[in-house]
């Protein structure tokens, strides 16, 4: 299965990111996650445990996701009920009015009963997460300030340009 979704927002790409990368917080607002644990993290990547569960049907896979703060964050599967499992968040400054953040997966369930069972269940939740970090960014996030976006912008380039 392959989902493709893309959002505009009235939010800084840091933000968004930060709010994408904080897997420790989907129990909190996204649909089904009853669990989620950081293993590690850095500066180049995060790893992390999630556990969902939709009608009497449970699975848990784990992730080790190579990440480029605030620009992307790709999900990458250590281990699951999953033959593949790959998704790719970006995000996208739209000139201080906010960001577009683009969201794609592609997964196929092991195959057997599970995958009969699981595939609707994983189907849903993956389609219901864009909406999800976008119903948390606006009831978290605060709407981007033009002003204080370049000002961020200038300093980091600044700080590039210092490395």
């Amino acid at each position: 299965m392959e989902i493709e979704r893309s959002v505009l927002l009235p939010y800084s790409v840091h933000d968004m990111f930060d709010l994408i990368e904080a897997a420790e917080h989907y129990p909190l607002f996204l649909p089904w996650c009853t669990g989620a644990t950081i293993l590690e993290r850095s500066d180049g990547w995060v790893a992390a445990r999630l556990e969902f569960s939709y009608l009497r049907l449970r699975f848990s896979f784990q992730t080790r996701n190579p990440k480029r703060r605030p620009d992307w964050l790709h999900v990458q599967l250590v281990e699951g009920p999953f033959k593949h499992f790959r998704g790719a968040w970006a995000f996208t400054p739209i000139g201080g009015q906010g960001c577009r953040v683009s969201f794609g997966l592609q997964f196929e369930i092991v195959e057997g009963l599970f995958d009969r069972l699981a595939a609707p269940a994983v189907d849903l939740v993956a389609r219901a997460m864009v909406d999800a970090f976008v119903k948390r960014a606006d009831a978290t996030l605060t709407l981007l300030d033009p002003a204080q976006d370049a000002a961020h912008a200038a300093g980091q380039t600044r700080s590039n340009a210092a490395s």
